[in-house]
Parts: C-alpha cells; structure tokens; sequence
C-alpha cells in the first residue's frame, strides 16, 4: 500500500493516462469526421506525454525510497 498520498496521486495518474491512451486509440478506430480523428491524436498524444512525465516522477519517488513496491504487485 503507498503510504504517501502523492504517490498515491502519481498513481492514479499513470492508471488515467493509460485509460487516455486507450479512449483514443479506440476512438480513432471509430471516427467518421476529420474532427474526431484531431480530438483522439491529441488525445493519444496527451496521455503518452502525461504517461511519460508521471513515469518519471514515480521514479523519482522511488530513488528517495518512498514508492512502495506493492504498487507494482497491483495494490494501491
């Protein structure tokens, strides 16, 4: 269990932008105007963006010893 509430917020972070990423893609795969297919690539490209900076942050957080590596078993 993360103890720290901001490597809690991180967290639910990297599940947000995976979700982002995944919305996109899907939306893409479904569009039928140009307009939709601008919305989901920024879309995709925002939560790889997010996804990348929230990674790094974790790592961060894990060099100082305080991320829990439960975090990685799944347990938040």
């Amino acid at each position: 269990m993360l103890k720290k509430k901001c490597d809690r917020n991180i967290a639910s972070t990297i599940e947000l932008a995976h979700r982002m990423i995944e919305l996109a893609q899907t939306g893409y795969e479904h569009h039928e105007d140009p307009g939709c297919g601008v919305l989901y690539g920024i879309l995709l490209d925002t939560g790889y963006k997010i996804l990348g900076l929230a990674e790094k942050e974790k790592q961060a957080h894990m060099l100082k010893g305080w991320w829990d590596e439960s975090i990685d078993k799944g347990v938040i």
